[in-house]
């Protein structure tokens, strides 16, 4: 499985409108594949206000893996009670890829940091898979190969298209 996450911090904000708290919400989007092909994605306005980017993108992150690890969890178990799961001989595993290099070492790195000690409680759920099991690996992609830029912001149609193209292969 193949989980690509990206945000866009306060994309929406309107310094006109400042006082509408609504405009500083961040967007995260995913999408989700199995086996080469999109399973599921989502695109959605983040429910709290975030302080930097990388908060931003952690976030998307940690509402990415919410979705993915139950049904990682459920191949997991199809393939122990002996079900065809895509290659009967591949281990279940998640390669999430972000493109923001603060957000893959919050994800990596067990390591206290003040600024970020808000986060543990609501969005480290899935560190004891990165970490100990190793059912989850977090990769480093470049922005303009990450996909998931087409559900979090406005892109040129070109843009678009190559996301697309990677994505639905059309």
């Amino acid at each position: 499985m193949e989980v690509y996450v990206d945000a866009d911090f306060a994309g929406t904000f309107d310094r006109l409108d400042s006082e509408n708290v609504d405009t500083a919400r961040s967007r995260h989007g995913y999408i989700i594949t199995y086996a080469g092909m999109p399973a599921t994605w989502k695109s959605q306005l983040q429910t709290e206000i975030a302080l930097s980017t990388t908060e931003a993108e952690y976030t998307g992150l940690s509402y990415a893996l919410r979705e993915v690890i139950p049904i990682m969890d459920l191949l997991k178990e199809m393939k122990e009670k002996g079900m065809m799961v895509n290659d009967d001989q591949a281990k279940v595993h998640i390669k999430l890829y972000e493109d923001n290099a603060k957000a893959i070492e919050i994800a990596k790195e067990k390591k206290y940091r003040p600024r970020t000690k808000h986060l543990n409680c609501r969005l480290h759920h899935f560190r004891h898979r990165v970490e100990v099991t190793r059912e989850i690996s977090v990769h480093k992609i470049d922005t303009k190969h990450q996909p998931a830029d087409m559900l979090t912001k406005p892109l040129r149609e070109e843009d678009f298209v190559r996301h697309r193209k990677v994505v639905m292969e059309w």
